[in-house]
């Protein structure tokens, strides 16, 4: 899985490799400063904005920053001046070790837009440190026998500086038998051998005390002393020698302590004392502190642990004596061999808070990666989730960017967990993780989007003005102020549609309400667009069609088209006496203003004349005849009818019409005379006086005849044989309102005589007592009362 991860990491770098190119033309070649060390802090290194051609209150606007390696911050920027300053005291020593030339890298990051600028900072090295040595005192034993010219390795100086300023020569205090000369190590130190100039007497004098100078080459120079004190011995002629005067060893940095590096080997020809050999190591503290040597064995063992970072290489020169004071030498050449003991290491030099949603190739992030390690466990590769819509790019001396790979949603995802994962490519790899969170930030790109494309309401006609008549809704899927949604009326498609004064909408919740009381009659539908806006920046609007339906309510009654109701005189039909049942007498035209149900008409028979004679269909309002038509029915009938609509609650209207009974088509029409009367009727107060004064006058009229007939029944009955006289029982003498079953009309009135003295009662005669009747029908009437007295007679 790492080889995998591996590659797809060398993908995407291949990938922006002309990026990379074009930012190396731009700022590969590093401006270098030096400066000497322990230099007091905030002193003036240089002006980063002079040497780099920039102008300087363009550093404050590109905000420009220093980067280092390793999180070290050792340099401070003054954006206002562009003064590159010392934030601390630099001690080339802690910094750089023996490393010459010390060097620290950093680079100048400007963020907007992004641009390195790669610099180095050399320390120059004073001469701050005098040689040292590790033995405040060193004993030789030379023997007597020694020969002049015989050379003995005195211990190394130890001083921290490095080139002119380390130890450049030894000196030995003045004396007559030996004098010192400076060697040169593969690593460049120099070290001291003692050369014997002339034999020396064990019996003239046992013991020597000389003082060994070490001096660097500083301005001024620095020294250091140690005192070599040598014992005159007795005869060894055999001295110690190795098997080899140069050993070789690698060891790897993780080994552990008391471990074995190398064993040396040397051997000596003399016997008893002046054979047995002891090693031991003649180097200063700087090399001898990891190691340590069995005097016996000559088995070099670590000590202490190793540090590849620290120190790569280690010359340690072995000594081994005899018992008789005879000495040998040979050198260890000791390579630490680095391991993958060291994870990457990242710096983050930038973070956005935030990313707009829709912008390409962003900067999201700048950060450094780092490894002290060497070869392939120094090298490194950085990458990232595949899932994610960003990409690594390189962009100079292990700085990276994190970028934006396409425009983002934040609607579909606001915000991302990136892991940025640094890997060194040693065995075995190690790694590091970052985690970093970027936040999309919105932008006005979607509208507002309603909940249904066309919006359908009712409203009852008559409702109360600011009713609250039903909603719209719109949401949108942006964020902040981006999604606050307001409402509006847009102008509608009709012009002569007064929108303004029937509805109105609350801009925040899109509640609408109709503004005064609607008629079904007059308006029932209609239709409007409303708009919904974002408070974006852009702002962005959509619409969606409301359809309003008026509902009807039961606010009309019917109204009656024929007969006409408004004329002076009503209008009458006429209907043939041979009319069979189920005649067309009329059809009763209403119309209703309302709709559905409201509308739907029904007709019935209030009143009538003579009740069964005529009847009316309850869907069409047709008025036929009930039955056969005889001629005792009333010629002028009239008829009240109800029409009735099927409302909740239902209203209705009333019209009257006129029936006239003829004997046929061809007979004159003529008014009748009840029909002045029957057209006051529109005026109560004229009703109610006709009527009074009509029955003051039938009283009137009625006591007068009776009045008569009285005296003339006593005046002839003297000529009579039983006189005439009033019939025994009672015999209605008033109108009677006939139902269709009973032979006598209300429409008339008779008198009845009976003949007496003969012992069988007979009428004397019948007649109608008012006869208002135009002549025919007072002749039909008289042919009618002569059938009927006949008839009578007979049974």
């Amino acid at each position: 899985m790492e080889t995998a991860l591996a590659k797809t990491s060398q993908k995407r770098q291949v990938t922006f490799l002309i990026i990379l190119l074009l930012l190396w033309e731009s700022g590969s070649e590093a401006i270098r400063y030096s400066i000497p060390e322990e230099t007091e802090s905030g002193s003036f290194v240089a002006n980063l904005a002079k040497d780099l051609g920039l102008r300087v209150g363009e550093l404050a606007t590109r905000g420009a920053g220093i980067h280092y390696n390793g999180n070290k911050q050792l340099l401070r920027l003054d954006i206002k001046t562009g003064n590159l300053l010392l934030r601390e005291k630099l001690d080339r020593e802690v910094l750089c070790g023996a490393t010459d030339p010390c060097i620290l890298q950093f680079q100048l990051l400007l963020e907007n837009p992004v641009q390195f600028f790669q610099a180095d900072l050399q320390l120059m090295d004073i001469n701050d440190h005098s040689p040292e040595f590790l033995d405040r005192e060193m004993l030789l034993k030379i023997p007597e026998s020694v020969q002049p010219g015989t050379v003995f390795p005195l211990t190394i100086a130890q001083d921290f500086d490095i080139g002119n300023n380390t130890v450049q020569n030894y000196t030995i205090s003045p004396n007559s038998h030996f004098h010192v000369v400076t060697q040169n190590l593969r690593d460049g130190r120099k070290y001291p051998e003692l050369v014997l100039d002339e034999a020396l007497d064990r019996e003239e004098q046992p013991e020597l005390s000389l003082t060994l100078m070490a001096v660097d080459g500083g301005a001024p120079r620095r020294s250091g002393t140690t005192a070599v004190r040598i014992e005159v011995v007795d005869i060894n002629d055999n001295a110690p020698e190795f098997l080899q005067s140069l050993y070789e060893a690698q060891v790897p940095e993780d080994s552990p302590l008391n471990s074995l590096v190398v064993t040396v080997s040397a051997r000596d020809l003399d016997a008893g004392m002046n054979g047995n050999v002891a090693y031991t190591l003649v180097q200063g503290d700087e090399v001898t502190q990891p190691f340590v040597i069995d005097e016996i064995t000559g088995e070099i063992r670590l000590k202490k642990a190793l540090d590849f970072e620290a120190s790569q290489y280690y010359n340690v020169q072995i000594a081994a004596t005899d018992g008789g004071g005879l000495s040998g030498k040979c050198s260890v050449a000791i390579q630490v061999m680095d391991v993958n003991d060291n994870a990457p290491e990242l710096t983050m030099s930038k973070l956005a808070s935030s990313t707009p949603e829709n912008s390409p190739e962003t900067v999201v992030a700048v950060f450094s990666v780092s490894d002290p390690d060497s070869g392939d466990n120094g090298r490194m590769v950085c990458s990232i989730q595949n899932d994610l819509p960003f990409l690594l790019k390189p962009t100079f001396k292990n700085f990276y960017t994190l970028v934006t790979e396409r425009p983002l949603d934040r609607e579909s995802r606001a915000e991302y967990n990136v892991t940025i994962t640094v890997t060194d490519l040693g065995t075995p790899r190690l790694k590091t993780q970052h985690n970093i969170s970027v936040l999309i930030s919105d932008v006005n790109d979607n509208a507002p989007v309603f909940t249904q494309t066309s919006y359908t309401l009712f409203i009852r006609e008559n409702n109360s003005p600011a009713l609250h008549i039903g909603s719209v809704s719109a949401t949108d899927k942006d964020a902040g102020s981006n999604a606050q949604v307001t409402y509006s009326l847009l102008p509608p498609q009709d012009p002569s549609l007064p929108l303004a004064s029937l509805v109105s909408i609350n801009a925040d919740n899109g509640h609408l309400f109709a503004l005064r009381a609607l008629d079904f009659e007059a308006l029932q539908a209609f239709e409007f667009l409303v708009g919904a806006t974002d408070r974006g920046a852009p702002a962005l609007s959509s619409q969606a069609l409301v359809r309003v339906q008026v509902l009807d309510a039961n606010d009309n009654a019917p109204f009656v088209l024929y007969p006409p109701q408004n004329g002076s005189a009503p209008c009458t039909e006429l209907v043939p006496r041979a009319a069979e049942p189920g005649y067309l007498v009329s059809k009763v035209v209403a119309v209703d203003g309302d709709s559905g149900q409201n509308a739907w008409l029904s007709y019935q028979l209030l009143k009538a004349t003579e009740p069964g004679l005529f009847g009316v269909w309850a869907h069409n309002g047709e008025v036929r005849t009930a039955r056969l038509l005889s001629e005792r029915d009333a010629a002028k009938h009239r008829l009240l009818l109800l029409v009735k609509d099927n409302g909740e609650p239902p209203r209705s209207a009333s019209v009257t019409l006129h029936v006239l009974l003829v004997d046929g088509f061809s007979q004159p029409y003529l008014p009748l005379p009840e029909a002045a009367a029957d057209a006051a009727q529109a005026d109560p107060l004229t009703v109610y006086l006709v009527i009074a004064l009509a029955s003051v006058s039938s009283l009137f009229l009625f006591s007068v005849l009776a009045f008569v007939a009285v005296r003339l029944c006593r005046r002839s009955r003297a000529a009579w044989v039983g006189g005439c006289s009033v019939p025994e029982g009672r015999f209605p003498g008033h109108l009677v309102d006939v139902a269709g079953t009973g032979t006598l009309s209300q429409s008339y009135q008779y008198e009845i005589c009976l003949t007496g003295g003969s012992g069988s009662n007979e009428f004397k005669f019948l007649k109608p007592i008012i006869p208002n009747l135009p002549p025919q029908g007072i002749s039909e009437e008289i042919e009618e009362n002569a059938i009927f007295q006949n008839n009578f007679r007979f049974n």
